[in-house]
């Protein structure tokens, strides 16, 4: 069952770190509290955690999280302590063959408001070219994955959205869905929207390419804007400045396709990346297996004044997650942690106190499967930020 690995994405990239000290310290002051289980709380079938928890404050003050699986629902209720699923279907997967339709599955992994009625959402769209006869020579999921972070909208304070036509690519790779394309690739993953004065921020994964002109490092990529609501004025961080484009390449291609360069000592996607309050510094959230630089698994932490130069990630929470082996997980897996603070003063729970609440999904395993039996929890995190 590789599709319940999505939307994961590992890279291995090495460690880019600003030196210690520590820009700030997390820790752990509570235990956790469930806040969805699958078994008992969901509407069908699909009702798992299947990415980070993204969640806004609409008109009326009312809190809607996503961070669910393809089918795409919200959790709602007057605040984060107090959420439910609402079996209500916001944006439904097409599962269409044609990969230029980007109408496969698609995951709300960000969200944006200004008023809590108009919001944009970025979307992770998995193009399963397996589940289509004739599209992918090797039949394998992970073989056959070709991803595009796309867009939506919603003119009702979230309770549906709808996709442009043709379709808002936010960022694609500069070439098409290829039958023989043998490994996963494009954009993936996209973390939480951020907003820094008039800019809009977000970090997504790529797992880069090689093109005549254009060579793309795997990694993480920084996205800004000034307007969200319009999905074609987001762009990459290059090293110079935020000028990379990534359009839809079934509408056109360039002879030397932009790159970004890739910022952080991330060895996947960012869980979330939220601005503490006191001091304006970032922190963000992921997980990683021990190894290439993680001496165990579980989730960490780095800090950033600028959201370009990262410290050393530190330790969280310990256990075996996504990326790692299920076949040898001694408990359930965890993974897609996020930062919420229930008394963030932006809509967009963009921002953070001294406290907040670190939001994952607990896996069942059997034997060596990931199972659909998931659970959502938060756990009370202490926040400290060095001058």
């Amino acid at each position: 069952m590789a599709r319940w690995l999505a939307p994961a994405l590992l890279l291995a990239l090495p460690a880019r770190a600003a030196p210690d000290p520590p820009l700030s310290a997390l820790t752990l002051v509570g235990p956790p509290t469930l806040i969805f289980k699958a078994g008992r709380d969901a509407c069908d079938g699909a009702d798992v955690p299947d990415a980070s928890a993204r969640a806004f404050r609409d008109a009326s003050g009312a809190v809607a999280l996503y961070g669910m699986h393809y089918r795409n629902r919200a959790l709602r209720g007057p605040d984060l302590g107090h959420l439910k699923l609402d079996c209500t279907v916001v944006l439904e997967s097409g599962e269409k063959s044609d990969p230029a339709a980007y109408d496969d599955r698609s995951w709300i992994t960000a969200t944006w408001t200004e008023d809590g009625v108009r919001v944009a959402a970025l979307l992770h769209h998995e193009y399963q070219a397996n589940e289509h006869p004739g599209r992918c020579k090797a039949g394998t999921y992970m073989a056959c994955w070709y991803n595009t972070i796309t867009a939506a909208a919603s003119v009702d304070g979230g309770r549906s959205f709808t996709r442009k036509t043709p379709p808002a690519v936010v960022a694609a790779a500069p070439f098409r869905q290829e039958v023989d394309q043998g490994h996963h690739r494009g954009f993936f993953n996209p973390s939480n929207i951020v907003a820094d004065g008039r800019w809009r921020y977000f970090l997504a994964s790529t797992t880069g390419w090689t093109r005549p002109g254009s060579d793309q490092e795997a990694g993480l990529c920084l996205f800004r804007s000034d307007d969200p609501a319009d999905p074609t004025r987001w762009r990459a961080w290059t090293g110079t400045g935020f000028t990379a484009a990534f359009p839809d390449p079934y509408l056109a291609t360039r002879a030397s396709p932009a790159t970004c360069r890739p910022v952080g000592p991330f060895p996947g996607p960012v869980g979330a990346v939220v601005r503490h309050r006191g001091s304006g510094a970032w922190i963000a959230v992921f997980m990683a297996k021990a190894g290439d630089g993680f001496a165990e698994s579980g989730f960490y932490w780095t800090s950033s004044r600028d959201l370009i130069t990262w410290d050393t990630p530190r330790l969280l929470v310990a256990g075996a997650t996504l990326y790692d082996d299920p076949c040898t997980a001694r408990s359930p897996l965890i993974a897609y942690p996020s930062l919420l603070d229930p008394d963030a003063t932006g809509r967009n729970f963009d921002d953070v106190g001294d406290a907040a609440l670190l939001t994952y999904a607990s896996l069942r395993v059997e034997g060596c499967t990931i199972t659909s039996d998931r659970d959502l929890f938060r756990r009370p995190v202490a926040l400290r930020v060095w001058p």
